[in-house]
């Protein structure tokens, strides 16, 4: 496995990805099998500066010219612009790709990628910050918004900066089994694992980037309180000391949406993280984010993110799946899915978003 280093890139775009494969290494080794070789290359080799002003040691490519390469990594940087016009790194890459296994990227990286010719006509993630310019510079590829990472054989892209973790992961359990990805995870202490296409997008991380800070403890309050189905525009309206109208127009202007539609964003998105990590059945976790009952919550689920929690639960849970098959044996009128892979990409379909309503409050 080759990592690529080129000036001002990004430290966690490689040192997360590489601490992924050196650990998937220590485990594959205690079971007698061969772990992963790799190492850090540039175009001349020598001392490549990070964006974060650290060091890192790098051979050139050159010495690599006659060796049988499995993976090449390329991570991103803030300023892609430099490593663009580098024609020596872009048609190494073109012509590389080619006799390699597979090529990745992490972040930013996909910038390198598509300059290279390499992801032409094929689907690719990058920083969600980075995707419109991404879409505009390379128009043949189909940018996917919301993954945090895109499989497109032998391609395999990422989003931003954390997500190269993911990406790492799932290539582990691709080369190595569940097994050793699983033991990486926890090693790490890290998910196991986030499927690539899980959105980018926290309901609590987006509210707190827009300009409300007036709202951001009314958010914390609203996720602590979702159990509660009586929420009402009053009680939302009372955490801030604000009158119920002014409260509604105020949040619309600042949120962009109406309380009612963050409220139901807010279970929806509790609702899967339980349904991704939490041994509970589906009805008690729809009871918990406060839809009542699991044919509420389905119905939300098909509106928001077109598909029902059950199946959701299928796709994208961590537990191991026995556990779903006993579930699944409990439920006779659960229908039959295909096993989540990672070759399958789910995008959560945010431009639906604006058209949805809560039942207890008034849009």
């Amino acid at each position: 496995m080759l990592f690529v280093a080129f000036e001002g890139m990004g430290l966690l775009d490689m040192s997360g990805s590489t601490t992924v494969f050196w650990s998937a290494s220590l485990f594959m080794k205690q079971q007698g099998r061969p772990g992963y070789s790799f190492c850090a290359v540039s175009i001349d080799g020598g001392l490549i500066v990070t964006a974060e002003g650290v060091g890192i040691a790098t051979v050139p490519v050159s010495d690599f010219a006659r060796a049988a390469i499995d993976t090449i990594v390329v991570p991103g940087a803030l300023d892609m612009e430099p490593a663009l016009n580098d024609r020596r790194l872009v048609d190494w890459l073109r012509v590389t790709a080619p006799k390699t296994r597979r090529m990745a990227s992490v972040c930013a990286g996909a910038f390198l990628l598509a300059e290279a010719g390499l992801l032409n006509e094929r689907r690719a993630a990058t920083h969600w910050a980075s995707c419109a310019l991404l879409r505009e510079r390379y128009p043949s590829l189909k940018v996917e918004p919301d993954a945090i990472f895109v499989r497109d054989d032998p391609i395999w892209t990422s989003a931003g900066v954390s997500a190269g973790i993911d990406l790492s992961l799932a290539m582990v359990q691709d080369d190595c089994g569940h097994s050793v990805a699983m033991q990486v995870a926890q090693q790490l202490v890290v998910y196991m694992k986030r499927p690539g296409g899980q959105s980018q997008f926290s309901e609590l991380l987006q509210s707190q980037t827009t300009d409300s800070p007036i709202f951001d403890e009314l958010h914390l309050w609203i996720a602590k309180n979702l159990q509660d189905r009586k929420l009402t525009v009053d009680m939302l309206a009372a955490q801030v000391n604000m009158s119920p109208r002014n409260f509604a127009r105020s949040y619309k202007t600042r949120t962009g949406r109406t309380p009612a539609k963050a409220l139901e964003l807010f279970r929806v998105e509790a609702a899967r993280r339980l349904l991704e990590d939490a041994k509970l059945d589906v009805d008690e976790i729809a009871q918990r984010c406060g839809f009542g009952d699991e044919e509420r919550m389905r119905a939300t689920f098909k509106r928001h993110l077109a598909i029902s929690p059950r199946d959701y639960r299928r796709r994208f849970s961590i537990l191991p799946r026995r556990a779903l098959r006993d579930e699944n044996r409990s439920s006779p009128a659960t229908k039959r899915v295909q096993p989540y892979s990672t070759n399958s990409i789910y995008r959560s379909k945010r431009h639906n978003r604006q058209r949805l309503t809560v039942g207890v409050l008034a849009s």
